[in-house]
């Protein structure tokens, strides 16, 4: 059994209103092009595809495109936008479920890596991309980097979104590398607020690169966003490609 925690129908039902800015043209537009141009010819794996935020329009643009989601509530969600065989997805973890065929690029958005709540998964999931890749074919992952420089000595909690429609913030277990994100959501309709909640493994990139290793794959580069940016220190997340030798 995987460690991610389910996404119930009521969170699904409501994803895509909350991830409107993340479905922007502004957002998936370099989103795309830098997953596009890594497909190339080939097909596409996403893990953890969602509501398919990045995976039908990334179909739209030409890629075949294939989906493993855990959860059947965000894959009926996609399933509204896209038929089956169009974009087929196959209930299931990302360690470990295995689809046929083979694949230019597998890839991982939105800090989703981090569902995987201990690390042994983790690096399961970079076998599971390896097993998929064709020679030469590349793992994407999008990922935040933790926020620790934030914490000073004593504090546990980093907020990182006060506005009037949403307060979140991120408290820590620094011995076993746990995040708990924290939201408080104004519901319109009443004015009240829904909490919620939801654990994370939170990783390194050096510990990444070291799964990687395991999983018989080389860092090919790492950006600070999908338009390309150099990652540097202060970078808050970063999208870094791996590639399966030939």
């Amino acid at each position: 059994m995987t460690s991610s925690e389910l996404w119930t129908r009521a969170t699904a039902d409501r994803y895509d209103a909350e991830e409107t800015e993340r479905s922007s043209a502004a957002v998936l537009g370099p989103t795309l092009d830098f997953l596009a141009e890594l497909a190339g010819e080939g097909r596409a794996l996403e893990f953890a595809i969602g509501t398919g935020r990045v995976g039908v329009p990334l179909r739209e643009r030409g890629v075949p495109v294939v989906g493993i989601e855990l959860s059947e509530h965000m894959a009926a969600v996609l399933r509204r936008k896209i038929d089956e065989d169009t974009l087929p997805v196959t209930i299931g973890d990302m360690a470990t479920t295995v689809v046929p065929g083979r694949f230019t690029l597998v890839y991982l958005v939105y800090n989703t890596i981090t569902n995987l709540l201990t690390q042994d998964e983790q690096v399961e999931c970079f076998r599971n991309a390896a097993r998929h890749l064709e020679p030469g074919g590349r793992f994407v992952i999008e990922l935040g980097v933790p926020p620790l420089r934030f914490l000073p000595p004593g504090q546990f909690a980093v907020p990182f979104d006060v506005s009037e429609q949403h307060l979140g913030f991120d408290t820590f277990d620094l011995v076993e590398q746990i995040l708990v994100s924290h939201h408080f959501t104004r519901d319109d309709e009443n004015g009240h607020y829904r909490r919620g909640t939801s654990r994370h493994r939170y990783v390194w990139p050096a510990e990444l690169d070291l799964m990687a290793r395991i999983a018989g794959l080389e860092l090919e580069r790492r950006v600070a966003d999908w338009d390309g940016g150099p990652f540097a220190q202060d970078s808050a997340k970063h999208v870094s490609v791996w590639r399966k030798p030939t």
